[in-house]
């Protein structure tokens, strides 16, 4: 029996395709350490992940490794993500990272995307709920720590940008195991008040520092806020489940602050320019209005409103001789029509006949004597000329 005779490349391209139908291969989660490590001029990271029994070669291009938040090393124990492909040119399988994670904070992400993707599915994240802040509230509220530079950069903030706004701070542990029911306690405490709109938040600090924000219960709090809620938590690269929860995250609490409330000073402008913008244009349309009235009473239908009735008159002149000539025209053509008529019926008339020298013999109750046997000898009938009319007594017949 003859074997098909494969090429090198032949072999590894269909290695690779085997791989690539796996679907368990096009995503996987692997934890190991980092050996071998290699950064590349280009950007990109060539390494080995080992356990104690086995080592895989891993590559993770620029695009990828650009967006790591640590710096990966030798020895390192990390949690990866990506698919396991070949390498056509040298006949190698490898594992494609897509992201990496030390393998404490992997633990953590893995329990905020498992968090993630059942909250989601309860639509708790839904854009279609999200409420606009109100554009000029009159009572703030924040949970926040007491002591931590956040306080004192909203408070701040808030106080120069509109001092007249009343900040009702409710202190919270914003950290750790206690933060959970501290954060959740200071929300509730806030909801039974008449809050515009309410700030929940901190400083920057390290994933397990900011990791109650992450935490179900107080996710789920923040959801039900009665009114519209910013998650101001770490800083700008920090994303937390509280934030897809609020109806707006901040970046930062200055700027949670500067989204809250506006700056009166930029209002009273925009105000002053409007109403400058305002009272322009009723000058302009009031001018244009009376330049408007003055051109319709200079009218010389209004100088001299009998012009209009002049013109009406000699309007109604000229449709009634129009008038009076369509009824004379049609009175001659009906005319003539009636003449016509009296033509054809004088030719088809028995007077006409008789105009002739003929006569019409009838007996004295009008029937039409046709035949001499009609009438007997001795009876009276009349005889119809064209002009008048004869009676006549029968003195003898002949039929």
């Amino acid at each position: 029996m003859q074997k098909e005779i494969l090429s090198v490349s032949e072999i590894n391209l269909y290695i690779k395709k085997l791989l690539q139908q796996d679907g368990r291969m096009s995503s996987v989660l692997v934890r190991g350490e980092i050996s071998n490590f290699t950064r590349h001029s280009s950007g990109h990271l060539y390494f080995s992940l080992k356990d104690k029994t086995g080592a895989i070669k891993c590559v993770m291009f620029r695009s990828n490794a650009q967006r790591l938040q640590f710096q990966p090393g030798h020895g390192m124990e990390v949690l990866v993500s990506g698919y396991v492909s070949v390498y056509e040119r040298d006949g190698v399988y490898q594992l494609y990272v897509e992201q990496m994670m030390a393998a404490g904070a992997g633990a953590l992400h893995l329990a905020y995307e498992k968090l993630k993707k059942k909250l989601e599915g309860e639509g708790l994240f839904d854009k279609m709920n999200k409420r606009p802040l109100p554009f000029l509230p009159q009572k703030v509220g924040i949970v926040t720590s007491p002591t931590g530079a956040a306080i004192r950069d909203l408070l701040s903030i808030i106080h120069r940008r509109n001092a007249g706004v009343s900040v009702y701070v409710v202190p919270a542990i914003v950290q750790g195991q206690e933060g959970i029911a501290s954060i959740c306690q200071s929300l509730e405490i806030l909801y039974q008040r008449d809050m515009d709109v309410i700030i929940v938040g901190r400083g920057g600090g390290s994933l397990e520092e900011l990791w109650c924000f992450n935490e179900e219960a107080v996710v789920r709090k923040i959801a039900a806020s009665p009114v519209p809620i910013i998650s101001a938590v770490g800083h700008e690269t920090d994303v937390t489940l509280a934030d897809f929860a609020a109806d707006v995250r901040a970046a930062t609490p200055s700027m949670a602050a500067e989204l809250a409330v506006p700056e009166k000073n930029q209002l009273e402008e925009v105000l002053s320019l409007r109403q400058r913008t305002l009272e322009q244009r009723f000058s302009s349309l009031l001018l244009h209005k009376k330049q408007y009235l003055a051109h319709l009473a200079s009218h010389r239908l209004l100088q001299k409103p009998e012009l209009l009735l002049q013109d009406r008159q000699q309007l109604l002149d000229e449709t009634a001789d129009k008038l009076e000539k369509a009824i004379q025209l049609n009175l001659a053509q009906k005319k003539q029509e009636f003449a016509v008529r009296v033509e054809k019926l004088n030719a088809l008339s028995p007077l006409h006949v008789l105009g002739r020298g003929y006569a019409l013999c009838q007996k004295e109750n009008g029937q039409v004597i046709r035949s001499a046997s009609d009438a007997a000898v001795g009876e009276r009938v009349q005889i119809v000329l064209e002009k008048g009319c004869l009676t006549a007594s029968v003195l003898d017949r002949e039929e």
